[in-house]
């Protein structure tokens, strides 16, 4: 018995080394551990054998059962262990590949602009408002001094959506808001300032430096002691952090039908230090917005009493800011969305 015991676990180790799949390994089993199987006969037939043999037969019969259930066991794990490297190594993802390199992004020129006005004027106190891309021809003509018939109001430079309305020609209209909603208010107390920043549109041919759209920055500060000293040293302290410390300004008298007296503002040339190049034409000063104080009318249309207040404003473009500061030549750079050229500006800042 013990040498067919042997003999059925040598048979078991050859026939397994054939076996390939977790289903043949499974019938193999069966065939040796089960109710027919030619152990199970011999653990049946112990009732007969002599008692000497029964132990050794008992235990040696045990062990085989015990032997062929553990290596198929272990074989069926190797199988599926088999399996699932196999799949996991066809859908490996081979990280050391090259893969798409994205651009980032990179700040806009006009929204550096943007963000340094504004930070200018929050430090010293002045609220930032968004400008109206529609307008009442109200707000955007007559409460500035604008009547009927003014050739500013001609439809060559106005978009028109209907006889009242108009598509903003300047973010002035921003400061007969503001005027109005202060002589409105109770509470005024007569000191309030502001920066306004839209989109402005006319009717104009679109070239190297001119564009049917664009953006403008304009300022108003009112006051019970305003002066023109007060205009002076908001425009140096906007120019001096726009251009740099070594930039001086120029005030030459101008007309606006807005402010009374009202002023163009030079700066010096920031390349040239005034000494003339290409950028300021040989000049050694750059035309850069124009300011005044409110005319007398305006605050008179607005609900204000000239007498009790006044109030410093001036208006500038965003895109001529920003061609000045990074020495753009061409304003349709700005909107092209040309990714060479916006490259630039990656580290502006930084």
């Amino acid at each position: 018995m013990l040498k067919k015991i042997n003999k059925i676990k040598d048979q078991f180790i050859y026939d397994l080394n054939k076996v390939k799949t977790i289903e043949e390994a499974e019938k193999l089993k069966k065939s040796l551990l089960g109710k027919e199987s030619e152990l199970s006969q011999i653990l049946k037939s112990l009732k007969d054998s002599d008692i000497n043999d029964k132990q050794a037969i008992g235990i040696a019969s045990h062990e085989l059962r015990t032997f062929i259930a553990a290596t198929i066991v272990e074989f069926v794990a190797r199988i599926k262990k088999e399996a699932l490297d196999a799949k996991l190594a066809s859908e490996k993802i081979d990280v050391s590949l090259t893969g798409t390199l994205a651009r980032f992004g990179t700040k806009h020129p006009l929204n550096i602009v943007v963000e340094e006005i504004t930070q200018i004027f929050t430090e010293i106190g002045f609220d930032v408002l968004n400008g109206n891309d529609v307008e009442s021809d109200e707000y955007c003509f007559q409460k500035l001094n604008l009547p009927v018939g003014h050739p500013a109001r001609d439809m060559q430079d106005t978009f028109y959506i209907d006889e009242e309305t108009v598509l903003s020609t300047h973010c002035t209209h921003m400061t007969a808001r503001v005027l109005t909603q202060m002589a409105k208010d109770e509470n005024f107390e007569g000191n309030y300032a502001c920066v306004a920043i839209g989109n402005v549109y006319r009717r104009d041919d679109d070239d190297a430096t001119h564009s049917h759209q664009f953006m403008q920055l304009d300022l108003l500060c009112i006051g019970k002691k305003i002066t023109f000293a007060n205009l002076k040293w908001v425009l140096k302290y906007m120019c001096k952090r726009l251009f740099g410390e070594e930039v001086n300004i120029r005030l030459r008298p101008s007309l606006f039908p807005f402010t009374e007296p009202s002023v163009e503002v030079d700066v010096s040339c920031f390349k040239c230090s005034g000494k003339g190049c290409s950028i300021c034409k040989y000049s050694g000063w750059i035309e850069i917005l124009g300011s005044g104080i409110i005319n007398e009318q305006v605050m008179l249309l607005n609900g204000m009493d000239p007498e009790k207040n006044t109030a410093l404003a001036f208006g500038a473009g965003i895109e001529r800011i920003a061609m000045l500061k990074f020495g753009i030549s061409n304003i349709r750079n700005l909107y092209e969305n040309n990714v060479q050229f916006l490259e630039q500006f990656k580290f502006y800042g930084e």
